[in-house]
């Protein structure tokens, strides 16, 4: 969980999440928030250090939690949500997800003033393309990967949030090797950039609509 740099006149940004979202096994700098963040300030925008409420191996129910137990006050300028790899990795149903994941995107946009426009939805990386999986049922875990992120979707949609879908980007690994983090699992720093190519487009829109 990360608090740093707050600054009244700043554009403030909040990043909801599990390990995709604190950089599970690169540095904090290397994180997509971060780096997102870091994008938006070369590009002119005053945005300050991203809040990230996030922690590696939370599902949807633990997040709400956590977000509970952090006790933020809005408005924020910009919001990200990526959650639910848990969520499928213990194999929870996909209709409890889509209330607890309904649930978590309406309190993302309270937290960004009640305007979806700020809020992103970020699809769910498919852990089965990573060294970690090499023994397991990729083709299911993909299968299951994109139920869970098509719920991300359907329910960003009706809430008028955007959404940006990563999950391909993740599934280069295999032929792609320097996408994945030393641990054989998690997103390597080089990923994150290349999320946040596809992110950016959306978070400026974001942050260009009336306030």
């Amino acid at each position: 969980m990360s608090n740093r740099s707050i600054d009244p006149h700043r554009l403030r940004y909040l990043a909801l999440g599990d390990s995709y979202t604190i950089g599970e096994s690169v540095d904090s700098y290397e994180c997509f928030p971060a780096q997102l963040a870091d994008r938006l300030r070369e590009s002119g925008v005053d945005i300050g250090e991203p809040q990230i409420i996030a922690r590696t191996g939370w599902t949807t129910d633990e997040l709400l939690a956590g977000i509970d137990h952090a006790k933020m006050t809005g408005p924020y300028q910009l919001v990200t949500l990526l959650i639910g790899v848990n969520n499928q990795y213990r194999g929870r149903s996909v209709d409890e997800f889509r209330t607890q994941f309904a649930g978590l995107l309406k309190r993302a946009i309270a937290f960004a003033g009640n305007d979806p426009n700020r809020v992103i939805v970020v699809s769910i990386p498919d852990w089965g393309a990573m060294p970690f999986a090499k023994d397991r049922d990729r083709a299911k875990i993909a299968a299951e990967i994109d139920m869970f992120s098509a719920v991300c979707r359907d329910e960003a949609e009706a809430a008028g949030a955007r959404f940006v879908d990563i999950t391909l980007i993740s599934r280069r690994v295999p032929s792609e090797p320097s996408l994945c983090a030393g641990d054989g699992l998690h997103p390597s720093a080089k990923m994150y950039q290349q999320w946040v190519e596809l992110i950016i487009p959306a978070a400026k829109a974001a942050l260009a609509s009336p306030r």
